[in-house]
């Protein structure tokens, strides 16, 4: 279990992007800042976040790149406006991580730890055993479990899955619900 009421600005979160942050297009990439749809909620959800976590980073499979769907500078302009409009809303992203491999197998493709490893490398503050990974999918969770973090499922996009995987160490239906939970929690 998470250990919410110790949550302080020696911690790090890790969200997944697409199912968490904003609506996933269905059987398809997003490929454009015009397609970029902010769940409700998220953006407060950033605010909140920067009051308890030092390090804020994204860490997202991107297949559509190699794909030929996605135009990597489409994607950077997604990433470059995605941060631009949380930090204008009082919120903070100190990265975001990337895989655009169609292999597996590839270290940087969640589950495995590739982007995770990146950022411990990147930012050398942060504490393995005081973060949090925040997805919607169970490679999401595995990723979180690979990297020995502690692992937040929401159920945004896949309501069926069972909440007592032994990958999930907690179950929202948002990413506004676990903010609130958080805030919640320290008064």
């Amino acid at each position: 279990m998470i250990p919410l009421d110790t949550i302080d600005k020696s911690w790090t979160l890790f969200l997944d992007r697409d199912g968490v942050i904003n609506q996933e297009k269905e059987n398809g990439y997003i490929n454009s800042w015009n397609e970029f749809i902010f769940y409700d909620g998220v953006l407060e959800s950033f605010r909140i976040f920067k009051k308890y976590f030092k390090r804020i980073v994204i860490i997202t499979n991107q297949r559509g790149v190699e794909k030929g769907l996605t135009h990597p500078d489409d994607l950077e302009l997604i990433h470059f406006s995605l941060k631009q409009v949380v930090v204008k809303e009082g919120g903070l992203i100190d990265a975001i991580y990337f895989c655009s491999a169609l292999e597996d197998r590839h270290p940087d493709r969640k589950p495995n730890t590739g982007m995770g490893l990146r950022a411990l490398e990147d930012f050398p503050d942060i504490q393995v055993a005081k973060s949090i990974m925040v997805g919607n999918s169970l490679s999401d969770m595995s990723f979180g479990r690979n990297l020995g973090v502690y692992t937040v499922f929401l159920s945004t996009t896949n309501k069926d899955v069972n909440a007592d995987d032994d990958r999930i160490d907690i179950t929202y239906d948002s990413l506004v619900s676990f903010a609130r939970a958080l805030n919640a929690d320290k008064f």
